[in-house]
């Protein structure tokens, strides 16, 4: 029966309200739901549907870091790591998969973190989901628009570097003189950049990228494009080769390596460098960041070929709905793997505690703040201190050259760029440096860490409280020297921080604590907590001093989680502390009455 047009008109308004009455109401329960992200109830209620992360329960990943500590090899730990992290995922996984593929879901599985992506699910998709017991909650994956620095205009450069062709920011480090003195450029050091990608064919880059011989390129193992879905990007979707969509990248990766004869703009120009774009013109969301670091951990699937260390010049801001955990299970990851995480500190300084975003905020991230050729703190650049986790602690914890840096363009030219971005491949080209002369420290982040800290330039910065003198909020330790950094190494002035190493002999009441033995140490301090930040210790086990490369604990409570760490000492001193490692005692056992009736004599 065909109705009037009134008649209609009023049948199809009707519906409309059924169908924004019933979207309400879907988003209302989600909304309801203390397993939904509220960012993701609302794009739920907006859009209709959208991406989300289903974040499974995680059991199995303490357990893989704790066992990988005890592989004292480092290629051992992440084939460990990368091998025990795929197969426990995606055993937890596997019925939840199935489930999304009966229902004709795309979706994407990560092992990095025990989550799966579902793209452009609808909300009854969630609601059931949500139902599921192996489901701990569901986030949401926003665009993230990160404010990246832009080329300035060009300035004539200066006669010093007209006639070297050496930039003033190398030699304010100090890089140079390394270069003559020691020999060291950073060979045998692999880098990478995780950022909006790279022109491979940049003059000051194609003859470190690791895909390049020479003659032939390879892209397999050396690139990795974490961008599928864009619509216009001049890159594409799904690039085979290192494209750079935005310039950022390009930039950052000649100031880690790059260089000609007359443009020598990079730090370690002897380290090769592999790259993943991780931003579709300057937007990021978190699954291209975890998809960007998880491929960095292994490569087209080999761990073997992962860099030693990883530039991060972005972030994932809360305000863009991006929590600030997102990222640190991944993060804590690749740092377990020895892999240093150089990162910029953030450009919303000039006020106290505006070092607010991920991947910044973490401890495990090795954070730069800007310097200008003066070696002031740029306005721009974010200052500390951060509270994250229950803790407050100082941010930056360095401070490199970011005001009118030059360096490599995606147009295969060169420009300046101004950020904590550009001050952060210094420090990632600074370790490089260190780590292609003295090999014996690239598994030991803490030590390096340290030793770039304590010969950093100092600089005072008492306006968020600090106490004049270093650290502080402002520059961190200081700007970073890295010519004081390898006369340190060479002749150590304080204790290396000893590597600790997984537990051993774990009972319901003890387990044994091992770590490397450092050559100088005299003797070592054990603590050992019932909190992973120290506020108390378990009696008999603060500051305990210790000899040998080992010591059982006892005296602890079954089935309970306890925190250890240590420190070197000689007659000169006592190292900073050790990584802190965890240890899930096991469960006692208590006769029954009727059994205690029986063994008792």
């Amino acid at each position: 029966m065909l109705l009037p047009k009134n008649g209609l008109l009023a049948a199809m308004q009707a519906f409309f309200y059924l169908i924004l009455w019933a979207l309400t109401i879907s988003g209302s329960a989600l909304a309801q739901s203390p397993k939904v992200a509220p960012l993701l109830s609302q794009q739920m209620a907006r859009q209709g549907k959208a991406d989300f992360f289903i974040v499974l329960k995680d059991a199995h990943t303490p357990k893989i870091l704790e066992a990988a500590r005890a592989l004292p090899d480092r290629k051992a730990r992440q084939a460990f790591m990368v091998d025990r992290l795929q197969k426990e995922s995606f055993a937890s996984q596997s019925g939840l998969g199935l489930y999304l593929l009966r229902q004709g879901a795309d979706y994407q599985h990560f092992w990095i973190v025990n989550q799966i992506l579902v793209q452009n699910g609808a909300p009854e998709l969630l609601a059931e989901i949500q139902k599921r017991e192996e489901v701990l909650r569901l986030d949401p994956n926003p665009t993230v628009k990160v404010p990246l620095p832009a080329p300035q205009p060009q300035t004539g450069p200066s006669a010093e570097q007209m006639a070297t062709g050496l930039e003033w920011n190398i030699a304010k480090i100090k890089a140079d003189q390394v270069w003559s003195t020691y020999g060291a450029t950073g060979a045998g050091v692999v880098v990478a950049v995780h950022d909006t990608g790279v022109y491979w064919e940049h003059e000051a880059l194609r003859n470190q990228y690791r895909g390049w011989n020479g003659g032939n390129v390879s892209h397999t193992y050396n690139w990795h494009d974490a961008i599928h879905t864009s619509s216009g990007n001049p890159c594409g979707n799904d690039s085979p080769f290192p494209c750079d969509d935005h310039g950022h990248g390009t930039h950052v990766g000649g100031t880690m390596v790059g260089r000609t004869d007359a443009n020598q703009i990079g730090v370690a120009p002897g380290a090769q460098w592999i790259a993943c774009r991780n931003m579709d013109g300057g937007n990021g969301t978190p699954a291209t960041y975890l998809e960007c670091l998880q491929w960095f951990l292994a490569p087209d699937g080999n761990p073997d070929m992962a860099p030693h260390i990883i530039n991060n010049s972005w972030s994932c801001p809360p305000r863009e709905g991006c929590s600030q955990d997102t990222l640190e299970q991944a993060v804590v990851i690749v740092r377990a793997a020895d892999i240093l995480m150089a990162g910029s500190n953030g450009n919303s300084g000039s006020g106290c505690s505006t070092t607010h975003d991920p991947p910044a905020i973490y401890r495990e991230v090795f954070t730069a703040g800007a310097t200008d050729s003066g070696d002031n703190l740029a306005s721009f650049s974010s200052r500390g201190p951060v509270t994250y986790g229950g803790e407050t602690y100082i941010k930056p914890n360095i401070s490199a050259p970011g005001v009118s840096i030059r360096s490599s363009l995606a147009n295969g030219s060169y420009g300046y760029m101004s950020g904590t971005s550009m001050a952060s491949p210094h420090v990632a080209g600074a370790a490089a440096l260190l780590w292609s002369a003295f090999p014996h420290l690239v598994d030991n982040l803490n030590y390096t860490e340290e030793i770039l800290k304590l010969t950093a330039l100092p600089r005072d910065y008492t306006a968020c409280g600090d106490p004049p003198g270093a650290p502080n909020n402002g520059y961190g330790y200081g700007r970073v020297d890295i010519l004081s950094a390898f006369r340190e190494a060479q002749q150590p002035t304080f204790m290396p921080i000893p590597k600790s190493l997984g537990p051993t002999g774990v009972s319901s009441t003890g387990f044994t604590a091992n770590w490397l033995a450092v050559p100088q140490a005299a003797g070592y301090r054990l603590d050992v907590s019932p909190e992973r930040t120290f506020q108390s210790f378990i009696p008999g086990y603060q500051d305990r001093a210790v000899t040998g490369a080992s010591f059982a604990v006892t005296g602890l409570n079954p089935k309970t989680t306890y925190f250890y760490r240590l420190r070197a000492e000689d007659n000169l001193g006592t190292s900073g502390n050790s990584d802190v490692i965890s240890v899930l005692t096991l469960m006692g056992f208590t006769p029954a009455p009727f059994l205690d009736l029986l063994l008792s004599p």
